[in-house]
């Protein structure tokens, strides 16, 4: 062959190339144009979209990628970011100090303490063990039980759940209906067969309210109170979930009493120091993995797991549990490289206040591949057919890795994408001020992604 030929095939090789990836990126917008931008149902809505591709380090697409959206539970991928960078392989489940008569504890924030989900405790086994008196104190908690714009009046649903210092029972009682016989329909209030109970076990103001119209169990708290009004059902059997005020370590010093079968005493920094005691000659006592809690925050959106991990993520880096000192720590170090400056208020995605760009999540996510094994965070994120993604057709399985994010008006997906070639996809597909059904505008997200996995 002609030498002087191979920079003209070399030249023409590029060009095509060049070619291909133009039809590819065209292709992908008449797609978007006719899911999204012109659809007769999102016509109203504001819509942001972003695709970009790792290897190459070019986007295939963006549609009002720079423009700020409300996101929803795709805050949680921040979240789970600050937990992979500062949280370590396990969660300190608690910090303490001891001199020959008492031992002082220092709280981390971790959700797992006596939480239905796991079944080792050791916190507990260490606290049941020792003959000595036990302090806690509460003075690097700097937070506050409720989020920055969240909803006042979704204080009693479960997926609401104050922040704390000390989470117990993942701050949540579980109210519980049983009947153990065919009930008396005609006279359910005498009904002999009926049981109601709490787990935990609790001495909190319980009444019951005697309008039966409801037909079916339901617990009311007080807003600021553990008091519960408890009406009855008619099910067989029904099991409801309800936030407790927590109060600062006021409700787990309570609860720690039926467990430890111990008193708990809060003290404070002063008095620990009359000891020599202080927080930072402490021993760590781990509790469970980390990746076991970033998983499920983000295969279930749980958002009192995302809460309580940026405030631990807080008290490992900053010494105190404060999510806006954590938030701004992150933006100023961390993350200042982001293409845009995010109003981040919150770890769950629960607050209004939040305003993300799609190319803000492309980019933290870009940064997670870069910084954590890619298969990590593979099994950290949901795929098709598991937690929020179940509604995803299974044939994606293994091929999208992404976070949901559901309010009001709002649908989120943000995540990985493995083409049929095998070309990793990094995407944000942010929509707000939609006026149709969330099922909807997933089913647009769906058609969209199994239009790119398949033509790039």
């Amino acid at each position: 062959m002609d030498t002087k030929k191979i920079p003209a095939l070399i030249c023409l090789f590029v060009c095509i190339i060049f070619f291909i990836s133009c039809s590819v990126q065209q292709q992908i917008g008449k797609k978007a144009t006719a899911d999204f931008i012109n659809n007769a149902n999102l016509i109203n809505a504001h819509i942001g979209i972003s695709i970009y591709e790792p290897a190459s380090n070019q986007f295939l697409y963006n549609y009002q990628s720079e423009k700020y959206f409300v996101p929803a539970s795709n805050t949680k991928i921040f979240s789970c970011y600050a937990g992979l960078k500062n949280l370590g392989d396990s969660l300190p489940g608690i910090r303490y100090t001891e001199d020959d008569t008492a031992i002082y504890l220092f709280p981390t924030g971790d959700p797992s303490l006596l939480h239905k989900d796991f079944r080792h405790h050791p916190v507990i086994d260490f606290l049941q063990r020792t003959k000595k008196s036990i302090y806690i104190t509460d003075q690097f908690w700097k937070s506050q039980a409720l989020g920055s714009g969240w909803a006042w009046n979704d204080y009693n649903e479960s997926y609401m759940v104050e922040r704390s210092p000390l989470p117990m029972y993942g701050n949540l009682i579980r109210w519980i209906q049983e009947r153990t016989a065919d009930e008396n329909k005609d006279s359910m209030a005498f009904d002999q067969s009926l049981s109601i109970y709490s787990l935990p076990e609790v001495n909190w103001k319980v009444r019951f309210n005697t309008d039966l119209s409801r037909k079916s169990f339901f617990v009311q708290r007080g807003k600021n109170e553990n008091t519960y009004e408890i009406t009855e059902g008619s099910e067989k059997k029904k099991e409801v979930e309800i936030p407790f005020v927590t109060n600062g370590l006021q409700a787990a010093v309570e609860l720690f009493k039926d467990t430890i079968y111990k008193d708990v005493m809060i003290t404070s920094l002063p008095a620990l120091n009359n000891h020599s005691i202080n927080k930072n000659s402490a021993r760590t006592i781990s509790s469970q993995p980390t990746d076991t809690i970033l998983k499920l925050m983000m295969h279930r959106s749980d958002n009192f797991f995302a809460e309580q991990v940026l405030l631990m993520a807080s008290n490992e880096k900053l010494g105190i549990m404060d999510d806006d000192s954590m938030i701004n720590y992150l933006l100023k170090n961390d993350l200042n490289d982001l293409p845009q400056k995010p109003r981040w208020v919150d770890g769950s995605g629960l607050s209004r206040y939040n305003l993300f760009t799609p190319r803000n999540f492309v980019a933290i996510l870009n940064k997670m591949k870069q910084e954590f094994p890619l298969e990590r965070i593979k099994t950290i994120f949901p795929t098709v057919g598991e937690g929020t993604l179940t509604s995803y057709p299974r044939t994606d399985s293994g091929y999208i890795f992404a976070k949901t994010g559901t309010l009001s008006g709002v649908v989120a997906l943000s995540g990985f994408l493995y083409t049929r070639k095998n070309r990793l996809l990094i995407f944000s597909i942010l929509v707000n001020n939609h006026r149709t059904t969330a099922t909807q505008i997933r089913k647009n997200i769906q058609a969209f992604l199994y239009f790119v996995r398949n033509k790039y």
